[in-house]
């Protein structure tokens, strides 16, 4: 059974974590330049000097004495995103989607008073949700409103996309579906879906939940396949120009669709995870080769690059029917 099991992952060319460690990150991502994407905020910053768009940062708390005046800053905001600045995998965000007397409405419908919303700042700032736990910052941001291309297939929450790219080449996509068990948060290692997507087309194939394949979501009963993805070319160009922007080469770009401004990048991950082929029905191994491959008047603008990848990779009808 584990003969056949590495034998299928073999032959679909599954990258492994291991090769992705030593081949891609530390070949492609040195480690000096880490800190772009390691904190959230260096990242909205380097975006916006780049033309890139981002969601809006309304309040950033530095330090703990900061805490007290939080009230005040937010005035009358109903809805808002609170963010660790250094927070890994989703750990410590916090979607706050309307206002009460008393506090907020969280995006699963639990109520959440001030005191609890200062206190989950507080741990924030201490390092608890951070990046080899050291103490940092929290900032408040734009709640993203999605397009409702995902409606019937998300469960509260908010979906993103999430693009590997090497050498500026966009390789692989997926939309992160939030589901009841993630809590409407769009992290597939906390119960979310992922369905992959073809990258030359923009459409949704079939999808991934845990280890099982999927092809409908599991609380609204929507297919998940299909869906035609919109501003798909946009995004492709964002996650291009991303290593262009950071000098890192090997990254996952992290996307949302609000509903009136279009695709906006929500963070990049120097680390990406690798079940992003299990939700393609594809292993990332061949197309990084492949892209190593390539002619060098591919890499000369993010444009030819994207316009390369969206040939190179393809999905076929026949393929799209099986993935």
């Amino acid at each position: 059974m584990i003969f056949k099991a590495l034998h299928w992952l073999s032959e679909r060319g599954v990258l492994g974590l291991n090769r992705r460690n030593a081949e891609y990150m530390m070949r492609c991502n040195p480690r000096s330049i880490l800190p772009l994407v390691d904190d959230k905020l260096l990242t909205k910053d380097l975006a916006r000097k780049h033309q890139i768009p981002v969601p809006d940062v309304y309040h950033v708390v530095r330090y703990h004495g900061d805490i007290e005046g939080l009230k005040k800053v937010l005035g009358g905001r109903r809805d808002f995103v609170v963010k660790p600045a250094r927070g890994i995998g989703g750990s410590g965000v916090l979607l706050l989607m309307d206002r009460t007397a008393d506090g907020f409405v969280t995006q699963s419908g639990e109520l959440i008073s001030w005191t609890e919303l200062t206190y989950h700042v507080s741990d924030i700032l201490s390092g608890i949700y951070s990046l080899g736990g050291l103490e940092d910052q929290a900032f408040m941001e734009t709640f993203v409103h999605p397009d409702p291309v995902f409606a019937d297939v998300t469960f509260r929450g908010v979906p993103d996309i999430r693009i590997v790219v090497y050498r500026g080449v966009p390789v692989m996509g997926m939309v992160r579906l939030p589901t009841r068990h993630s809590d409407g948060k769009a992290n597939l290692h906390r119960g979310a879906i992922g369905a992959g997507i073809d990258i030359g087309g923009g459409t949704t194939l079939a999808a991934v939940h845990g280890s099982q394949v999927v092809t409908h979501h599991p609380d609204t009963g929507s297919p998940v396949r299909g869906i035609q993805v919109p501003h798909w070319e946009r995004m492709l160009g964002i996650a291009a120009r991303s290593v262009d922007m950071t000098g890192l080469g090997f990254l996952g770009v992290d996307l949302v669709i609000d509903w009136q401004q279009g695709p906006l990048l929500l963070e990049l991950n120097s680390r990406p995870g690798l079940q992003i082929q299990v939700a393609n029905r594809t292993g990332l191994r061949e197309r990084l080769e492949l892209i190593d491959r390539a002619p060098s008047d591919i890499f000369i603008t993010p444009e030819s690059r994207v316009h390369w990848a969206r040939e190179a990779f393809a999905v076929s009808e026949s393929q799209s029917t099986k993935a």
